[in-house]
């Protein structure tokens, strides 16, 4: 679970407004669009944490509480991301995975915060889903602490 040093870390991050890790270049996703499709298609907090790497506030996701079978996609690309077979509460007020589906997730360090995070985002289209940390639950012993707003569930 998250404790209080990565949750105090992550809040203060999210307050100062720290500077984003450079992002991989548009074209290097198979999906692309311009800022402008972008923005037309997301609303303003999809769009603040999808395309420029915030964070939703704790707690305000309905993703954080649901648990029926199905599956949860990339609101950018409608890639499947996650199943909610590996979904656990976390108590940390995201949404949590221990694991992605194969071949949906990309990754790098994020070094925005005084520690090493590893930033997670849609291999598709590139959009931010948030972190992952070491302190999830077995089999893997990661937790996948995904924005909601980068969500969309599809009920099995």
């Amino acid at each position: 679970m998250m404790n209080r040093r990565s949750f105090s870390l992550a809040a203060l991050a999210t307050a100062l407004g720290a500077t984003p890790p450079a992002r991989a270049a548009e074209g290097d996703f198979e999906v692309t669009r311009t800022e402008a499709e972008w923005r037309a298609m997301l609303s303003e907090p999809e769009y603040r944490v999808m395309r420029e790497e915030g964070t939703e506030r704790a707690f305000t996701s309905p993703l954080d509480a649901l648990y029926d079978p199905g599956t949860y996609h990339c609101r950018g690309c409608d890639l499947a991301l996650y199943s909610s077979q590996t979904k656990f509460d976390s108590g940390t007020g995201w949404p949590s995975f221990y694991e992605a589906l194969p071949n949906a997730i990309g990754t790098r360090p994020d070094r925005r915060l005084l520690v090493v995070r590893t930033e997670c985002h849609c291999r598709r289209c590139g959009s931010h889903l948030g972190h992952i940390f070491d302190d999830g639950p077995p089999p893997t012993g990661k937790r996948h602490c995904i924005n909601g707003v980068s969500l969309v569930f599809r009920a099995a």
